[in-house]
């Protein structure tokens, strides 16, 4: 009985679904909505919590020899490559800014993120210090 159902669900998995699909007959909504929602296939995605710099570090130099300024769209994260463009989403308004990796956070923090004070700003967060944020990588490594 187990061989028989099995056959049948494969006969039906190889041919007749496909065929069914293939003519148009049944077209799901629910496809076309999620191939647009869907990112690329290697996106990396991070979601995670988000603060910002304190004052004490502009003019600072970071990890990649830069010197921070806080009016700039900068980020220091320890799980991406240095100079890896982002997309930072606030999960909280929706709120989106682009940001470039140019910092390393400290070892022992929980935070995903660091952003200066401008993306920050732009994110509408400033008040609260803390927000909740998804991360997707736009470009590997900036060109030089």
């Amino acid at each position: 009985m187990k061989l028989l159902r099995c056959m049948i669900l494969t006969f039906l998995l190889l041919y007749v679904f496909p065929a069914i699909k293939a003519s148009g007959i049944v077209r799901n909504f629910t496809d076309s909505v999620a191939e647009q929602k869907r990112p690329q296939k290697n996106t990396i995605v991070l979601y995670g919590q988000a603060s910002f710099y304190a004052a004490r570090f502009h003019g600072r130099k970071t990890a990649s020899g830069e010197i921070f300024n806080h009016s700039k769209y900068t980020a220091a994260c320890n799980m991406l490559r240095l100079g890896t463009l982002v997309r930072v989403t606030n999960l909280k308004n929706g709120k989106v800014v682009f940001v470039k990796i140019n910092d390393r956070l400290h070892n022992k923090t929980s935070r995903l993120l660091d952003l200066t004070k401008e993306a920050a700003g732009k994110l509408g967060f400033i008040k609260a210090g803390l927000t909740r944020v998804k991360i997707e990588v736009v470009e590997k490594e900036i060109a030089k």
